[in-house]
């Protein structure tokens, strides 16, 4: 176990003291008005800590204070993980970008495309091509998440038990099966849609790999970073350090709710969602990302691979608003493009908040964030844990940190 620590004053690493204290300040104002039980924000230039904050409860029943060492469930910070992953056998040759999906999954051997129509009546036909690794990596594959409710596919997913991407008490093979049995939403490589994917990519990795994907994650990514608080699940040695996870009531406050179970085992081993860590190991995982894949002369990728994950990998350097499927057209999704499960900053003048040019990161549902922006070797991540319905932190928080850069 390691704890994250302040190791240069903002001034000396270029940053807006002041500026870092209004960010403080706006974020624990949801604390007080109990809208977050509490918070964790680090902003790192040139690898070194030269913010960090923690403020509020980690569990409020409890009394417990969020500290640096404190574990929190990533969620969809985990895809960013699964992707590098992938591009470790690709780099091993093992594993090509251009693979049909069938060559390793048979199961999604002549995939159907939606043609129209509802429930009993919906009608497919057969896809215009293949689901590729690079499909599942951009989100562009035509999968979907049950809980959209904006699509027809949307709501089969749901039918067959997709609402939280997992049937109950399946494992990640019997999910994946599951998932090969939809139709996609469009034909693969023709738009973008946040999704399944990254499961579907953790199945490919065991099969690849010829092991379970928690072992391949442990072996290969978290003991060679070092990142020794960070997995699957936790044991009962880190359960104290444990943050409780919220969820956002309708009146704007905060309640315990079920999450993934992470004391002992899972058996759902989730790609797109599954991984608890620490800021400690997650700053870490994030300089690798930022030195091109290597970190305290250990080479995880090449810079070749790191930069090819962290530039648009949408046709025509479209946007996810221009390129995304109905539910993403959305403001929020202007000036950005997407890598390998991360968004990256394609036109900082169209973004919601101020960014600068190829910025990346990614978030995960229980409000937790992270962004690298290599023009400035600046890192930010932000840790609590409310699964929100109106609550929105990011934008403010950008705009914050952005304004803090003072050269």
């Amino acid at each position: 176990m390691a704890r994250l620590l302040q190791e240069v004053d903002p001034g000396e690493a270029g940053l807006d003291g002041k500026a870092l204290d209004r960010l403080d300040r706006h974020v624990a104002h949801h604390v007080d008005e109990g809208r977050l039980p509490g918070f964790l924000v680090a902003v790192s230039r040139g690898g070194r800590v030269a913010h960090l904050t923690t403020y509020g409860r980690r569990d409020v029943a409890a009394g417990l204070p969020v500290e640096a060492d404190t574990l929190w469930r990533l969620y969809s910070m985990t895809k960013p993980v699964t992707a590098v992953a992938v591009l470790l056998l690709v780099e091993e040759g093992r594993l090509s970008l251009d693979d049909p999906l069938e060559r390793h999954l048979p199961a999604f051997a002549e995939p159907r495309v939606y043609d129209g129509g509802s429930g009993a009546g919906m009608r497919t036909r057969p896809a215009a091509g293949p689901v590729l690794i690079r499909h599942l990596l951009t989100h562009t594959a035509g999968l979907t998440f049950g809980f959209y409710y904006r699509h027809p596919v949307d709501a089969l997913y749901r039918e067959s038990g997709l609402e939280y991407s997992v049937p109950p008490g399946a494992d990640l093979a019997q999910t994946v099966e599951v998932y090969a049995r939809m139709p996609l939403q469009f034909d693969p490589g023709t738009q973008w849609n946040y999704s399944v994917a990254s499961n579907v990519l953790g199945r490919v990795i065991e099969v690849v790999s010829g092991q379970p994907l928690d072992a391949f994650f442990t072996e290969r990514i978290l003991r060679p970073l070092g990142m020794t608080d960070t997995g699957f699940h936790i044991g009962p040695e880190q359960a104290g350090r444990l943050a409780e996870l919220y969820g956002e009531t309708d009146g704007g406050g905060i309640e315990p709710v079920p999450g993934l179970p992470v004391h002992g085992r899972p058996r759902f081993l989730s790609g797109s969602g599954g991984l608890v860590s620490s800021a400690y190991d997650f700053h870490r995982f994030m300089e690798m990302l930022r030195r091109g894949g290597e970190l305290d002369g250990v080479r995880l990728l090449s810079a070749d691979s790191v930069g090819m994950m962290t530039r648009n990998q949408l046709p025509g350097d479209a946007t996810l608003r221009s390129f995304g499927a109905p539910v993403h057209q959305e403001p929020g999704n202007d000036g950005l493009g997407f890598g390998f499960n991360v968004s990256v900053v394609t036109d900082p003048s169209r973004t919601l908040a101020p960014s600068s040019l190829g910025t990346y990161g990614w978030t995960g549902v229980a409000t937790t964030a992270f962004w690298v922006d290599p023009r400035h070797e600046l890192t930010v991540q932000f840790m609590t844990q409310v699964r929100p319905k109106t609550l929105k932190i990011f934008p403010e928080l950008r705009r914050l940190v952005h304004e803090a850069l003072v050269r």
